[in-house]
């Protein structure tokens, strides 16, 4: 679907077909149409829909960055189909979130305890873009699962694996900090390595239930949760 690959080494020039270029239409028009209903809060559209190197199994994901009561969202978000609700957290010390799961492949997450600076800066790792240059078909640079960096052009994007990429010059093109590149490779290696693991908490919202309920009722059982809710 992407059309054609020119190869230079470890590094590759992928060129859309204009079958690509329509289902990142689509799959940007979802996006767009879920982040208008955001409007008044901040959050963003990561992962391959940012970058453009889209296949039809993609997910729209959109993470709202600030503090806003669960209710909120819930309330923005009525439209959808909303098939699911869930509080996640991948390690211990990782945030701990909340996520609306909507149909056609979209996520919408949000923050329940106060969010780290280097949590932030994994969506910017990733490759994230707001509502405003998204409207405006901008792209960005991120990397993807396979540890390759993905770097939009007007015809498609390059792709150069990142250990033809020093870490200062990655820094620098994503504005991310060189800690969280070190942590998402080895987090990334590893899933090569063994697989994706489990996550370390994973709580479906009963109905007629909020997040901010749920979350107490689990930090109730669980001194970990409790402090990082605490924390």
């Amino acid at each position: 679907m992407r059309g054609k690959t020119a190869t230079f080494g470890g590094r590759k020039s992928i060129f859309y077909d204009s079958d690509h270029w329509n289902l990142l239409s689509e799959k940007r028009k979802r996006a767009i149409e879920v982040l208008n209903k955001l409007s008044e809060v901040s959050a963003v559209v990561y992962g391959s829909v940012a970058r453009g190197d889209v296949t039809e199994s993609s997910d729209v994901d959109i993470f709202v960055s600030n503090s806003v009561p669960s209710y909120r969202l819930e309330v923005a978000l009525d439209s959808f189909n909303i098939l699911e609700r869930r509080i996640v957290q991948a390690t211990p010390n990782y945030a701990i979130k909340g996520e609306f799961v909507l149909d056609d492949n979209t996520t919408v997450s949000f923050p329940l305890v106060k969010i780290k600076e280097r949590e932030l800066e994994f969506y910017r790792f990733g490759g994230a873009i707001d509502f405003i240059r998204l409207k405006k078909d901008k792209r960005v640079a991120g990397v993807d699962k396979r540890l390759v960096l993905i770097l939009p052009h007007d015809r498609g994007h390059d792709e150069i694996p990142l250990n033809e990429l020093q870490t200062s010059e990655l820094s620098r093109i994503l504005d991310v900090s060189v800690e969280i590149i070190d942590e998402r490779i080895r987090v990334l290696e590893r899933r090569r390595e063994v697989g994706r693991t489990g996550v370390f908490m994973f709580e479906p919202v009963p109905p007629f239930e909020s997040f901010e309920s749920t979350l107490r009722e689990v930090a109730r059982r669980n001194p970990i949760v409790k402090r990082r809710l605490n924390g």
